[in-house]
């Protein structure tokens, strides 16, 4: 059996600048009728800056939506269209001041497939050199420099719960060990 659903109408509920909410209607592999609500999101990127001393760069910046502070690996909104990597380039040098000579790609990730199609993708950044950031009007963050290990260690001991930067950080260290 095929599990697609088949979308049979379109309803946009409320469009931002950040996202759009739909109210759809579907029908299912079964051949029922049934509605489907999500968040059509333009997608993200993350980067794992890695120095050349095994350290990688952590922003620490507020989450409005949790009201709190998260240390994150760096990352920004993709734009519709925008390839990726080049998305990843502007972001690491926007929040770190960091260019790279080299990115691997680290795969996608989907953090909330019940609800959006928020698609992240993830890059390891290499040989590092560093300028001047170039932080957005509303972005306020402070950078660190924390030796992978130990933030690895901080991924399984809860204190990043960020999941790109779980993942990310996690495929990593695979990769370097």
């Amino acid at each position: 059996m095929k599990f697609e659903e088949k979308t049979t109408c379109e309803n946009v509920i409320f469009k931002g600048k950040l996202l759009t909410l739909h109210h759809d209607e579907i029908l299912l592999p079964n051949g029922k009728k049934a509605d489907r609500e999500f968040v059509k999101h333009p997608g993200g990127v993350g980067i794992v800056a890695l120095t050349d001393d095994d350290c990688v760069l952590l922003v620490n910046q507020f989450r409005y939506p949790y009201k709190a502070e998260i240390l994150e690996i760096p990352a920004g909104k993709l734009k519709y269209g925008e390839d990726p990597l080049e998305c990843g380039k502007r972001e690491l040098l926007e929040e770190t001041g960091a260019s790279a000579k080299e990115f691997i790609s680290l795969g996608r990730l989907f953090p909330s497939p019940g609800y959006t199609n928020e698609i992240i993708y993830m890059f390891l950044a290499t040989g590092l050199s560093f300028g001047e950031m170039h932080l957005d009007e509303d972005e306020f963050l402070d950078v660190r420099k924390v030796p992978l290990a130990e933030a690895v260690d901080m991924v399984m001991k809860g204190s990043i719960a960020d999941s790109k930067t779980q993942t990310a950080l996690l495929k990593t260290w695979v990769l370097k060990h």
